[in-house]
């Protein structure tokens, strides 16, 4: 087993908190992930990690190594900057984060057109709907629902977050199109699973705002697969723009109570400055700008 990769899986579990948490971060089973471990600790002839069946601790030698393997990972990050920089030529690995909506259905398809002029460019691409430190994580760069970004990172704006509230028209022959926010609660709601207190969309009627209904028939973590049982008439949806407008265009859902739905939210793509002169990551960042409309918008 390559030194690198054990210290790159050893600050994984420690930072993970969990085998099982690294193993999905590094795209393996649980089961290496220990392995790796087990070797790091046979070779140093030290343990690292006390383990239970429920939980574990990082000793103090681990502790050591793991800030001494933070260390030599971001040096070694910053030689592959280096000479990629001095290429001039856009390769290598770009890690990128984003909420799982919109990198599902918006940036996932331009990763994808991304990919086919730029082969020299690897791309992991992570969605998750928590807010990735770039600081103390291995991103490159990340796209962010927020209006709040830290001082010390570059943003680019994107197209707003918008909302659209709509229903299949097979579900509205038989349950009344509700007229007010107050009358959702009579019907059958989707909702994603993330619209907690943190992230929620409540509606505007006047000067109030009313709740999206909690009471829902289905919540999932994925709009693909609320916007799917929307189409089947499974109940009134509230999700962005362009994951509904096929649907929409189609004649399978149509958009309903326009004048209540939230205000949008922004979006920014950001990454660090210390990252900005990397070929790979400036073209990134132009052919997503470029693609979404926004050059020249800073």
């Amino acid at each position: 087993m390559s030194k690198l990769r054990q210290m790159e899986v050893f600050v994984a579990v420690v930072e993970a908190g969990s085998f099982a948490d690294a193993a999905v971060q590094l795209d393996m089973s649980a089961v290496m992930v220990g392995r790796h471990i087990q070797s790091l600790e046979t070779a140093l002839n030290t343990k690292l990690i006390q383990r239970t069946t429920r939980r574990h601790s990082v000793t103090g030698e681990g502790r050591l190594f793991y800030e001494e393997s933070k260390i030599a990972l971001e040096q070694v990050e910053y030689a592959y900057r280096r000479v990629e920089a001095s290429t001039g030529k856009p390769s290598g690995l770009l890690r990128v984060t984003a909420p799982m909506t919109l990198g599902g259905s918006l940036v996932g398809p331009l990763v994808a057109e991304f990919m086919l002029l730029y082969p020299d460019v690897q791309i992991e691409l992570i969605l998750s709907n928590e807010v990735v430190d770039l600081y103390e994580s291995t991103f490159d760069l990340g796209f962010r629902i927020s209006e709040l970004i830290e001082v010390n990172l570059v943003s680019k704006p994107l197209p707003p977050y918008r909302m659209v509230i709509c229903a299949a028209p097979k579900y509205l022959e038989v349950w009344q199109e509700p007229q007010t926010p107050e009358e959702l609660y009579k019907h059958r709601i989707l909702t994603h699973t993330s619209w907690n207190n943190r992230f929620a969309w409540p509606l505007k009627h006047g000067n109030k705002e009313v709740p999206w209904p909690e009471r829902a028939v289905l919540k999932s973590n994925d709009g693909q697969v609320l916007l799917e049982a929307a189409i089947a008439g499974g109940g009134i949806l509230m999700q962005p723009d362009f994951l509904v407008a096929a649907a929409l265009s189609k004649g399978e859902l149509v958009a309903i109570m326009s004048s209540y739905v939230p205000a949008p939210k922004p979006v920014q793509m950001v990454y660090l400055r210390s990252k900005k002169s990397l070929p790979k990551l400036n073209d990134f960042v132009t052919f997503i700008m470029e693609r979404l409309g926004m050059t020249g918008v800073d």
